[in-house]
């Protein structure tokens, strides 16, 4: 009984054959048994030995999105120790355990670990077959398949496929086949382009998605035609788009999907499309039965309550992971070339380099035309030295789960979300604002709500347009009207929460990425959070998104996906608002200036103040009054002779 043997199909056109006994790809300790014998064919692929025999039914217990592995206060109790101990209520069932995505993050542990406690997790719960969900990617390609490598199973990935590699993407497979109690199944995991397009640590251009309804046909065809007697999809996609797969794929059998965090049960063209709940909190066990006219699926939902005792086993290797944390605390993440000021009184009342560096990252790593911050997010209080930065100076600015989202913003929308912002100053309010992408000008002596001088807001290099829509890098707390921004309430949402990383995930990524881009990370790969720092309103990438793929040197790194404000193109700028606005100088900069240029930029870690949130002065305001009579919608002038970023030349006129 149970799994005899597998055929894994790696990339396209390739396929490798693998016995599965007890070693990688089927280390189960919890319940799965391995008896009957494969035997090779001359073709080299596997052909299973049944032994005569095949049960009319079989039993599968599926998951998907968990996150939190520590138990919770109420019921259901859940964590992954009494999960562990809920799947093994039904070993003497031998079920096929199949997982459909997300695990490694978001959570406060995986904050610390990168999803490190979730090896053990995986193991021991006996997984047989998984497909990749988005957050697994949360961390980066190279800390994600560092931890495939190091799982018992195999992970599927069938519809994307990384350039770089010619493979599926993450070191996925295609397609996965086994033999259960004579049941010969067939496994393909299918992922949604939504979610793929939204990952700040995959290159998108360097990657191939091939839709799941034409990939899914492809393969389950292919399965069916091999002998397979059930295909099933495991699937990490939208409950329309499992819909959409189940309408138009005849040859797929089930679906079993995960993204969405819901318990649901649907049919659809007489297939079953399936929902398992999340966060340890519930599973479904399934029932497949052989029928004179089909197969059917006979589903029960297992919730995780107090009624099952963790695992002693599992509860101790977590235990460790506590101990890890604390030791993670201490890890550099990187150095900084320059102080960072996090005081209240500064981060409260002005714009400041940390505040500059934080909302970068957010435009960098959500591709947006402005990122907007309260500044109560900041909570160190503390001027950092420059020098080592560690996790524990990060856990002390973001000690919060701050989980990031994109709106669809009017340029109304965001010029009274500025107001909002302002209205308090010089009071020490949390809703003062951080921001990238934007620069603009406030009358600290206006009434509230009319403090903005409207002719000054910039968005990347052009003026606030009232009629454009935007795409604002914010906080799921703001877009909840929290801190008075109750004018983000009904702003449409272009990426959500499971679409965007949490903050402090996004800032440990840029240290990574700042990492590989010099060359001393263990896999440096085009697959990871860009380092340019532009708005994608900055004329850079208008121009860069302009030029076709086809058109782009192999050197050249697209800057349309993860990109953030002017602050990567600055140097200097005084710490003074009203000595960097008497400045005249120039910035200018060479429309051939090298992307890798920009990065090497980032790399030093050295924010700075540029002028994006200013103070109105007579000075000021008459500057702006006679730039804005001459001045056309861009800042960035072409010159005859390049001009590197670091030149004196180069330093920003805040009101450029």
């Amino acid at each position: 009984m149970g799994n005899s043997a597998s055929r894994n199909r790696l990339c396209r056109n390739k396929e490798i054959p693998t016995l599965i006994t007890s070693s990688k790809l089927i280390s189960s300790p919890v319940m799965v048994s391995a008896e009957s014998s494969p035997e090779t064919s001359s073709n080299g692929s596997t052909t299973p030995v049944h032994n005569g025999f095949r049960t009319p039914s079989i039993t599968i217990l599926h998951f998907n999105d968990v996150y939190n592995v520590e138990e919770q206060a109420t019921e259901p109790k859940a964590g992954a120790a009494r999960f562990k101990t809920a799947l093994r209520s039904l070993a003497d069932k031998d079920p096929l355990i199949l997982f459909s995505g997300d695990i490694l993050a978001p959570s406060i542990m995986s904050s610390f670990t990168k999803g490190e406690q979730m090896v053990p997790v995986m193991n021991q719960f006996g997984i047989h077959c998984a497909v990749f969900g988005n957050h697994d990617f949360d961390f980066g390609l190279e800390r994600l398949v560092d931890v495939v490598e190091r799982t018992h199973f195999p992970w599927l990935m069938s519809n994307v496929e990384d350039n770089e590699t010619g493979c599926p993407l993450a070191g996925g497979i295609l397609t996965h086949t086994m033999n259960w109690h004579g049941w010969k199944i067939g496994l393909v995991g299918l992922v949604e382009k939504e979610w793929l397009e939204t990952l700040a640590t995959i290159n998108a251009d360097e990657v191939t998605f091939t839709d799941y309804v034409d990939r899914g046909r492809e393969l389950a065809s292919s399965l069916k035609k091999e002998g397979c007697d059930y295909v099933i999809a495991l699937t990490h996609m939208r409950t329309p788009n499992d819909i959409r797969l189940a309408e138009n794929v005849e040859e797929i059998d089930l679906i079993l999907g995960g993204h969405d965090h819901v318990y649901e049960e649907l049919k659809v063209n007489g297939k079953t499309i399936l929902k398992s709940g999340t966060d340890f909190r519930e599973f479904s066990a399934l029932t497949l039965t052989q029928q004179s006219k089909g197969v059917n699926v006979d589903i029960k939902k297992v919730v995780v309550d107090s009624a099952f005792e963790p695992d002693a086993e599992l509860k101790e290797a977590l235990s460790k992971y506590e101990e890890i944390v604390g030791k993670k605390m201490e890890e550099d993440l990187g150095s900084f070339s320059v102080d960072l000021d996090g005081r209240f009184s500064s981060i409260r009342t002005s714009e400041t380099n940390l505040g500059n560096f934080v909302c970068d990252i957010m435009l960098a790593s959500c591709n947006g035309d402005v990122a907007l911050l309260n500044s109560g997010t900041l909570r160190s209080d503390r001027i950092h030295p420059k020098g080592e930065f560690k996790m524990r100076d990060l856990m002390t600015i973001l000690p919060m789960l701050d989980p990031l989202l994109v709106l669809e913003v009017t340029g109304e929308k965001l010029l009274a979300a500025l107001e909002n912002g302002v209205s308090q100053y010089p009071k020490l309010e949390g809703r003062f604002p951080q921001v990238a992408g934007v620069q603009f000008v406030f009358d600290p002596n206006g009434e509230p709500g009319s403090r903005v001088v409207r002719d000054s807001v910039k968005i990347g290099d052009e003026y606030l347009d009232l009629t454009s829509t935007y795409r604002m890098v914010t906080k799921a707390y703001m877009k909840d009207g929290r801190d008075g921004y109750n004018m983000l309430v009904d702003c449409p949402i272009l990426q959500d929460e499971e679409q965007c990383p949490m903050l402090s995930t996004a800032v440990q990524n840029h240290f990574t990425a700042i990492q590989s881009h010099l060359g001393k990370s263990r896999r440096n790969s085009i697959h990871r959070q860009s380092l340019v720092l532009l708005s994608r309103r900055h004329s850079l990438i208008r121009q860069d998104d302009e030029v076709p793929p086809s058109a782009r040197g192999s050197g050249h790194a697209r800057l349309g996906r993860s990109v953030s404000t002017d602050s990567a193109l600055s140097t200097a700028s005084s710490g003074s608002v009203s000595s960097a606005c008497s400045k005249r100088s120039r910035w200018s900069l060479s429309r051939q200036e090298s992307f890798h240029e920009l990065e090497d930029l980032a790399c030093k870690l050295a924010p700075k103040v540029e002028g994006r949130i200013v103070l109105a002065t007579d000075e000021v305001l008459e500057e702006l009054s006679m730039k804005r009579a001459m001045h056309s919608v861009s800042v960035i002038e072409e010159e005859d002779e390049p001009i590197t970023p670091l030149s004196p030349k180069n330093k920003p006129n805040p009101l450029t």
